[in-house]
C-alpha cells in the first residue's frame, strides 16, 4: 500500500513518535508499506509522521553507489533497506554540510550541517536489537529520519536566511494543509 505523504503544515509532522511496544505483523506491514511509499516517491528515507502515523519507525535505503567514496567501505556492512523501530542515536562525531531535501517539503532544499558519523541502536523488523555506525549520506539520512520521529523538521535546521529564501513555498504548503 502506498501512503500519501504528509507535507509541511500538517500537525502530525510536529508530533513526537510513540515507542513501539512489540514488533508485530502489523508493524512489519507498516514498514513494508512505508518502503513501498518511499520508493514510489523516490526518497532515501521516510518516517511514520510523514505518512500520518506516530509509531517510532522509519525506513531508509541509501544505495552504496550514491555514497561518497570515503564512506562506502564503512557503510558497506549496513544492510539496506534499513527498517528502524524505536531508533536512538547513541553517538555522533564530525561535521558535514550538504544539500538536504525532504519528501514532506517538495521542491525545497537547503545546505544543512549534521554529524558526519552516527551510531544508532534500534529494533529491526524481527524485533532484534541492532546497533550500526554510519557515515556520510547514510548518517545524514539516519539523523533526518530520527529528527522526524522527534517532531523536528528540515525547516528547523535552516538558518534564518534559508527560511526567508523559501518562505513563499512554506506558506503555500501550509495553506494547502488547511
Amino acid at each position: 500500500m502506498i501512503y500519501p505523504i504528509v507535507t509541511f503544515g500538517v500537525e502530525v509532522l510536529r508530533q513526537k513518535a510513540v515507542t513501539v511496544a512489540e514488533v508485530t505483523a502489523d508493524v512489519r506491514k507498516l514498514a513494508t508499506d512505508m518502503l513501498e511509499t518511499m520508493y514510489a516517491a523516490r526518497g532515501l528515507g521516510l518516517a511514520t509522521e510523514q505518512v500520518g502515523r506516530t509509531e517510532a519507525l522509519c525506513v531508509i535505503d541509501v544505495p552504496l553507489e550514491v555514497e561518497k567514496e570515503e564512506c562506502r567501505v564503512d557503510n558497506a556492512s549496513v544492510g539496506m533497506p534499513l527498517v528502524m523501530i524505536n531508533p536512538e542515536i547513541l553517538a555522533s562525531e564530525g561535521k558535514q554540510r550538504n544539500d538536504e531535501g525532504c519528501l514532506s517539503f517538495p521542491d525545497i532544499g537547503a545546505p544543512i550541517t549534521r554529524a558526519n558519523q552516527v551510531t544508532v541502536t534500534y529494533l529491526d523488523g524481527e524485533g532484534r536489537r541492532q546497533t550500526v555506525t554510519a557515515k556520510g549520506l547514510l548518517a545524514r539520512a539516519i539523523q533526518h529520519e530520527v529528527d522526524h520521529l522527534n517532531g523536528i523538521l528540515l525547516v528547523d535546521k535552516m538558518s534564518p536566511m534559508q527560511k526567508l529564501s523559501v518562505s513563499g513555498q512554506l506558506r503555500r504548503l501550509q495553506a494547502k494543509a488547511k
